[in-house]
């Protein structure tokens, strides 16, 4: 309760500019589609579905999806205060917080340079998603890592970055605590790989499969929070990365919440969550080029002390090419899940392919249209009724509009 209360009145001071030297900015965006969605009900409404719309949207679907809205309070040159909200239909809050954080970046003279983050805000780890509100400026669905990034996890602490420019490039290293996101490991487990385009915001309650909450006893529907401290353990990230001038991003990060898969609460979970991340930005022949990669694996306890462990693999490229006020791009991917002991039903395996299409129109307005289709294996579908391999296709095309 006092971490959301800090949240909220860090919000809150973010994005009210109180003195007339201080420099305030806005940006923001609403977003608007036309949906083909897939046949399968999507995870928002506890389905099994790998989209973030699905058999229960009617199709074609014409909605508002989101609105989001990002302030930046400039305290000084160096000292920035940010707050990033959402407004959004399937939210249960109405508006909620995605991001509240302030950044500590001093001017340097030499070749070393330094900067602090602490607040609420998302993990240094994605290649590709790096536009307001958690989203990608290549596709309109971010791939199956980024979008679990996005559902899963929030620093809820401090960041530190130190980068040194050198003759072959500018390095840098990372490091962060956190106190608050040990129930992170609570979706890949239960509900799998998604592509979706909606990161958890901070106050929100996610659902659950139905299958799931119903096969362990539970009614649906089963929500569970995902930004708590549940042990009282600190965890931490640290990650490399090597900037390279005409090549590229190189970068690696190693990620452990430390939860103590045996503590819970009277709603929630704690899952001990680790993983490795390691990703390439480059170009070639004038195209752009993502390629990230993450392995890991989540664990939780019973009563009885056992321990059971989900782990998890997922791989994309990407490959995006500019002409004028056009961008292209198509991303190729893989995912599974592996559960020991063995519990077969909530083992997974799929792949997607994307291809999207995205027009800058006026300085106002970018229009998107996008086609993914996944093949998934995941035998809990048949509590469902539903075969355990599934192909889901999804188009949308979609409207931004900057505020």
């Amino acid at each position: 309760m006092r971490t959301r209360l800090i949240l909220a009145a860090g919000a809150c001071f973010a994005i009210i500019p109180s003195a007339k030297a201080m420099d305030f900015t806005l940006d923001a965006y609403a977003d608007f589609r036309i949906l083909a969605p897939s046949g399968e009900v999507g995870w928002i409404d506890g389905g099994l579905g790998k989209f973030r719309f699905g058999a229960d949207q009617p199709s074609p679907n014409v909605r508002f999806v989101e609105a989001v809205a990002q302030a930046t309070l400039a305290v000084t040159d160096d000292l920035h205060l940010v707050s990033v909200v959402r407004v959004e239909p399937e939210q249960r809050t109405g508006i909620d917080v995605l991001e509240a954080y302030a950044t500590w970046r001093p001017e340097s003279s030499n070749d070393w340079r330094w900067s602090v983050k602490a607040g609420a805000f998302f993990p240094t780890v994605s290649v590709e998603n790096d536009d307001l509100g958690w989203t990608s400026p290549y596709t309109l669905t971010p791939s199956a890592i980024n979008s679990w990034i996005g559902d899963e996890l929030r620093t809820i602490g401090g960041e530190g970055t130190l980068a040194r420019q050198t003759r072959v490039g500018t390095l840098s290293a990372v490091a962060a605590i956190f106190c608050c996101n040990e129930p992170a490991g609570t979706l890949i487990a239960d509900r799998g790989w998604t592509l979706d385009d909606r990161p958890t915001a901070l106050f929100e309650r996610v659902r659950l499969p139905d299958a799931t909450v119903n096969l362990f006893g539970g009614t649906a529907p089963g929500r569970t929070g995902l930004f708590q401290n549940i042990d009282g353990d600190i965890g931490w990230y640290a990650g490399l990365r090597w900037d390279i001038p005409d090549l590229g991003q190189l970068a690696v990060l190693r990620y452990d919440n430390r939860a103590n898969p045996f503590a819970y609460t009277t709603r929630d979970a704690a899952w001990l969550t680790r993983f490795w991340s390691g990703s390439l930005k480059t170009r070639v022949w004038g195209a752009t080029v993502l390629v990230q990669a993450l392995t890991g694996d989540t664990s939780i306890g019973d009563e009885e002390g056992d321990l059971f462990r989900t782990y998890f693999d997922s791989a994309f490229a990407l490959v995006s090419y500019d002409i004028g006020d056009w961008r292209m791009s198509g991303r190729a991917e893989t995912f599974e899940t592996r559960n020991v002991p063995s519990f077969t039903l909530f083992d997974e395996d799929g792949r997607a392919f994307t291809a999207a299409l995205l027009w800058n129109a006026r300085d106002w307005l970018r229009l998107s249209a996008e086609l993914i289709n996944i093949d998934s294996r995941r035998t809990e579908r048949l509590l469902v009724g539903s075969p355990a391999e599934r192909s889901e296709t999804q188009f949308q095309f979609g409207a931004r509009v900057l505020l």
